[in-house]
């Protein structure tokens, strides 16, 4: 099996969660995300089955990490003008599994920095690996909790956008608390948010588009974009993922929801 043919193998295997979320520890968060740990209290919504990681995609973590990677830290506040050079606007990308997408977005959009979470470490080494070869620089990548990078990490109101596309839907009912979209993670993206910052998701199951548009028209943080209050047509600057057409091949309805911060 070429290399090529392992990392596609693994971007589809359905036991590895495509986000990079989890319920936050320790002190010092704020009183939402202390609610969030309470309830989710050793609640993960994402699961490390990495498979087997290839020569090379180990060589761009040992390698390209240092140059493109941030490692987490609970005491470090990102400073996203001395990150990326510039004072350009800053999107998030919650779960960006092998990187297609939030690489082909960075590369049509120089004007702006992505900052992508992923905890999959074979989907990080392709990633890396890729903005090498592309010549990729407004991008950097994180490979840790995505709850706990948001609540220590990034500063209140620093975020032009935050997109989670295709985050694991935990079909099974019983596993539904494991679910990302909960009233404490949209509260803590509302506040990383600046004023005015969207909140763009996209999933392929029928009853996580239902929960998400209750739980975020409950927060009373955003207001929808779609013209009746529900979904939008699916956007051209999002670039179809592995996922997605997964989903699409599955026979599911894609679902994208779009909120401005209030």
């Amino acid at each position: 099996m070429t290399e090529k043919e392992t990392d596609l193998q693994e971007s589809m295997a359905p036991a590895v969660s495509p986000e990079g979320n989890a319920a936050p520890e320790g002190a010092g968060a704020p009183e939402h995300d202390a609610d969030y740990a309470r309830e989710h209290w050793k609640i993960r919504s994402f699961v490390r089955r990495e498979g087997r990681i290839t020569p090379s995609q180990e060589k761009a973590l040992t390698e390209l990490f240092p140059v493109y990677g941030i490692g987490y830290s609970e005491d470090t506040v990102l400073d996203f003008s001395t990150l990326f050079g510039n004072a350009n606007d800053v999107v998030l990308e919650i779960g960006f599994g092998m990187g297609s997408s939030i690489l082909e977005m960075a590369e049509k959009a120089p004007e702006l920095n992505f900052l992508g979470i992923e905890v999959h470490r074979p989907g990080v080494g392709v990633c890396l690996r890729e903005m090498k070869k592309r010549g990729i620089e407004n991008l950097r990548v994180m490979s840790d909790d995505a709850v706990d990078i948001m609540t220590h990490m990034i500063p209140d109101g620093s975020l032009s956008r935050i997109q989670l596309f295709f985050p694991d839907p935990w079909q099974k009912k019983k596993h539904h608390k494991r679910r990302i979209v909960q009233p404490s993670f949209i509260a803590l993206a509302a506040q990383k948010l600046r004023s005015g910052g969207i909140l763009h998701l996209a999933t392929d199951w029928e009853s996580y588009a239902e929960e998400m548009l209750e739980v975020i028209g409950a927060s009373g943080e955003f207001v929808n974009l779609a013209a009746d209050g529900r979904f939008i047509e699916p956007r051209p600057d999002r670039p179809v993922t592995k996922f997605e057409q997964r989903g699409i091949r599955l026979g599911h309805v894609i679902h994208d929801l779009m909120y401005r911060r209030v």
